[in-house]
């Protein structure tokens, strides 16, 4: 169930379809008449049958209760996300943690990433979600600390996790601030620190300025991470390989990107 609430609504549903058809046909079997040596087949037949009508009935229930959890998701990152816009960094301090990474996991979501939400990294992982674009995996580790500032420790633990999975790129996100050592540590490292501020300007980025990035009349237009000047580049791999894009000039400490 958990697996098929990662689909969208629709796709739980038509599953749900799906497997009952399945289920239903299995369920239509029937033995034959016994005849010597056949009572291991004529068992089965009756094995399966029986596994037919439970099937029909408890695998698409399973479906559509994913349907409807996969909806209330939606819906759910949809009201955190409107919330946090209309409320600001009030709001977003005012999250739960897990609220605060069900959010942030839908800004990462809307930047173009594919978020693994079956995952949770919990304590002792170093990480609370893992994610993927252009087949590069990215660690982000979130903190919904309202007392507290991030220290280096948190953003060290997260470095040493990323050269163990081999990721790419790293975030630490949190509603609160960093201190000064955490932020002197990730320079130059492949890790982004992002404080409520950050979070909602890369959203508003993202959700209401992005033909911003395609129609953009600038020769050098600014990093949608870091704010550097970027330099035209040519995809050499990926699904566009030979298309040309906007790649910041900071690679590979920053690998921001725009279309061009």
């Amino acid at each position: 169930m958990d697996a098929v609430a990662l689909l969208p609504e629709w796709g739980g549903l038509l599953l749900a379809v799906v497997s009952y058809v399945l289920f239903d046909q299995l369920s239509r079997l029937t033995p034959v008449s016994p005849t010597p040596g056949q009572a291991g087949s004529l068992l089965l037949v009756a094995v399966l049958a029986a596994v037919g009508v439970a099937g029909k009935i408890v695998v698409p229930a399973l479906c559509v209760i994913a349907a409807i959890v996969s909806f209330a998701r939606r819906r759910k990152r949809k009201q955190l996300v409107s919330g946090a816009m209309a409320g600001g960094t009030a709001a977003v301090s005012q999250m739960t943690w897990r609220e605060f990474e069900a959010f942030v996991a839908e800004v990462f979501r809307r930047r173009g990433y594919t978020v693994d939400e079956h995952f949770t990294g919990g304590a002792d992982g170093g990480y609370d979600l893992q994610m993927r674009k252009s087949n590069e995996l990215a660690l982000v580790q979130c903190k919904q600390w309202k007392a507290f500032k991030v220290g280096v420790t948190v953003v060290r633990e997260l470095y040493g996790v990323m050269a163990a999975r081999g990721a790419s790129e790293g975030y630490v996100v949190t509603s609160g601030v960093f201190t000064s050592e955490a932020m002197a540590f990730a320079q130059g490292r492949n890790i982004e620190l992002w404080d409520g501020s950050k979070l909602l300007q890369l959203l508003a980025t993202r959700t209401v300025a992005a033909p911003s990035m395609a129609a953009s009349t600038s020769p050098s237009p600014a990093c949608p991470r870091c704010g550097a000047g970027m330099v035209k580049r040519t995809a050499k791999k990926g699904a566009n390989p030979g298309s040309a894009f906007w790649g910041c000039s900071q690679y590979p400490a920053c690998r921001g990107t725009r279309e061009a």
